[in-house]
């Protein structure tokens, strides 16, 4: 049987700051959450870094295609997005 994901604990903007250094001394272990209608995360700065560093899947996917394979993009006639890639 699969474990429940744990919702994460969500700061009000108001606990926020009146507790910020504890906020600021959670997000080293752990990403904290602040709001209820529209969240915000606060991360520690190796995290974003990291995350930054890191390929947007389209490309890495275009990138990491064998040679010798063509990508075939689908027909885009029903739409005015771009074809990406191409």
């Amino acid at each position: 049987m699969a474990k429940p994901v744990k919702k994460p604990h969500t700061w009000t903007v108001a606990d926020a700051k009146a507790r910020l250094s504890e906020l600021l001394r959670l997000a080293n272990d752990q990403p904290q959450y602040i709001g209820s209608n529209r969240s915000h995360v606060v991360i520690k700065t190796e995290a974003w870094e990291e995350a930054q560093q890191k390929p947007a899947m389209g490309p890495w996917l275009i990138d990491s295609l064998s040679i010798s394979e063509e990508l075939e993009l689908p027909p885009r006639e029903d739409t005015d997005r771009e074809v990406p890639f191409s």
